[in-house]
């Protein structure tokens, strides 16, 4: 008896013991502790990042308007290009140079591009499977009330089709109105895959927040753009405890028009108890002359290539039978199928390892963060086991994986003008699949566009020019001096905004940069109204 009661005393110490370390391996990694932070970070194929994990003591880089961190200033440098090396920094003998713009530490999240969303019946007849673009709403609402029965969605290029969830298609009418087929199709995640619903052709029209009246919540549908005759993708009701499918629409209405993202114009507005904040957008035909025009410019690619048009596949069973209706929702088809955008090519470094001219990098603006896949991990000398920090991944179907985040030296994009370089950049090591078949090199994340305006120029289809995305630095409104500003708020601009002082539009001393409020609108006069912005801006970078 004395025996058991010995080996029982060993196997509680034995059980014990194991539960210390298992309890200890969640909050210490290695010899290093490690702390936890709940986000709301947008991924990739649907999927959304829902906690960060990273050393204790450090401090996790995330926006500028967040509490932990105010940003660095952007700066230039000269690159040299040399044959088989790609970009180096400038020397004598290099024969060709470009400038760049540097971002150092851009933070861990980006912007998310959100937009209003709103559905008609508008289609063609059975035997048209192309989708149509519009400047305009064309079809009639779904249901009585479509100022209101509108929904918030993501403008996604990384979605190879428009897809909405079913609270937002009970809410445009879609499924009161039988445009849901029993047709499915398998949505693939970052890790993961569900299944959803194919709709009847329909038409789905697009704007920024800015066309949502904050008071009323009612929708200004005048300066809508779309595409009718496409058939989407449609969740079902989402089983309990299981994020459900969001809101996006994808690639096939990027190469229509253009799109402009002002960054340094942000809206919030709150729909239906939840807030959203998302840069200004704003959507154009191509040869509008409203649209900004930006001296730098990324080439993108739209892959797979050879794409001649949007067009839905229509259920070939159902042909046999007379009936028509869509096998697959819309998507951009030719020799391949499912394109979306990708830039042209990303040189990366990391110590003595680089992988340079990569041409797999997808520009998804539906993502926060920056990925690469364990290819270019493998290239750059990244160790899972040794990782920078860690981000838990909810993807489309709720379930939670683990994934490891790096910060890799540098990432350079080649563009038209000024090239992009950003240092100390976070990125997150997981494969994502590629519409080409096998994993894309990475993603390209809005995390690294969070200090500029943009223009996506679509484009790429069958007689359509290449696509590209312009860019542009946001001015800083208090960096007065130099000419065109040097990225940082300083004494510099504190002395000529000093000289200015009372000034009017008479005044000999007047300087209209010094002239900061109200932003609008501007008033003529340099007074405390412009100090207290000028106050606000003092040793930092944050644009407006």
């Amino acid at each position: 008896m004395k025996r058991m009661n010995s080996l029982n005393s060993i196997r509680a110490w034995l059980v014990l013991l194991f539960l210390a370390v298992v309890c200890g391996t969640s909050a210490v990694r290695g010899q290093q502790r490690w702390q936890r932070r709940e986000v709301n970070w947008r991924m990739t194929g649907g999927s959304t990042i829902k906690a960060v994990n990273y050393p204790e003591g450090e401090t996790l880089p995330l926006l500028a308007n967040q509490d932990e961190r105010r940003p660095t200033a952007p700066r230039k440098k000269i690159l040299q290009t040399k044959a088989g090396s790609g970009p180096q920094l400038f020397s004598a003998t290099s024969t060709a140079t470009v400038t760049a713009t540097v971002i150092d530490s851009p933070p861990i999240d980006g912007f998310v591009p959100w937009i209003a969303v709103a559905v008609t019946d508008k289609r063609s007849d059975d035997f048209d499977w192309v989708a149509e673009p519009h400047m305009s709403v064309v079809g009639n609402y779904l249901t009585d009330s479509p100022e209101t029965d509108f929904t918030i969605g993501l403008f996604d290029t990384g979605a190879a089709a428009h897809l909405m969830g079913y609270a937002a298609a009970n809410r445009t009418g879609i499924y009161a109105a039988d445009l849901v087929t029993a047709n499915t199709i398998e949505i693939l995640g970052a890790t993961h895959s569900v299944f959803a619903r194919v709709s009847q052709p329909l038409a789905v029209f697009m704007d920024g927040l800015a066309a949502i009246d904050p008071n009323g919540m009612t929708l200004d549908k005048s300066n809508m753009v779309g595409q009718s005759n496409v058939s989407i993708i449609v969740g079902d009701v989402p089983p309990p405890d299981k994020p459900g499918l969001p809101t996006a629409i994808g690639s096939p209405m990027s190469v229509n028009f253009v799109t402009a993202i002002y960054h340094d114009h942000p809206i919030t507005v709150t729909y239906d108890g939840n807030d959203y904040t998302s840069p200004d957008i704003h959507f154009y035909d191509h040869n509008d002359s409203r649209i900004p025009d930006y001296a730098n410019s990324v080439p993108l690619n739209l892959i797979p290539s050879g794409a001649v048009n949007i067009q839905y596949i229509p259920d070939l069973d159902d042909i046999i039978d007379f009936t028509f209706q869509p096998g697959t929702p819309s998507i951009i088809v030719g020799n391949l199928s499912q394109s979306i955008f990708f830039v042209g090519s990303v040189d990366l470094r990391h110590g003595a390892h680089s992988a340079i001219d990569k041409e797999r990098f997808m520009f998804d603006t539906g993502a926060q963060i920056t990925v690469i896949g364990t290819g270019i991990g493998s290239r750059l000398g990244l160790n899972p086991a040794d990782a920078d920090f860690e981000v838990e991944v909810q993807d489309v179907t709720g379930e939670i994986t683990i994934e490891p985040g790096f910060y890799i030296d540098s990432l350079e994009i080649p563009a038209l003008g000024d090239w992009l370089s950003f240092t100390n950049i976070p990125v997150v090591l997981l494969d994502v699949g590629s519409p080409e078949g096998g994993f894309v090199d990475g993603i390209i994340g809005m995390n690294l566009f969070t200090k500029f305006n943009l223009v996506l120029r679509g484009g790429g289809l069958l007689g359509q020019d290449p696509p590209s995305l312009e860019f542009e630095l946001i001015y800083i409104v208090a960096d007065i001096v130099p000419a065109g500003g040097d990225g940082v708020v300083n004494s510099l601009d504190l002395a000529a905004f000093a000289e200015a002082w009372l000034a009017t539009t008479e005044s000999a001393n007047w300087n209209p940069n010094a002239d900061m409020a109200p932003a609008a609108t501007k008033d003529g006069l340099v007074n405390l109204l412009d100090f207290a912005v000028f106050a606000e801006y003092w040793s930092g970078s944050t644009a407006r």
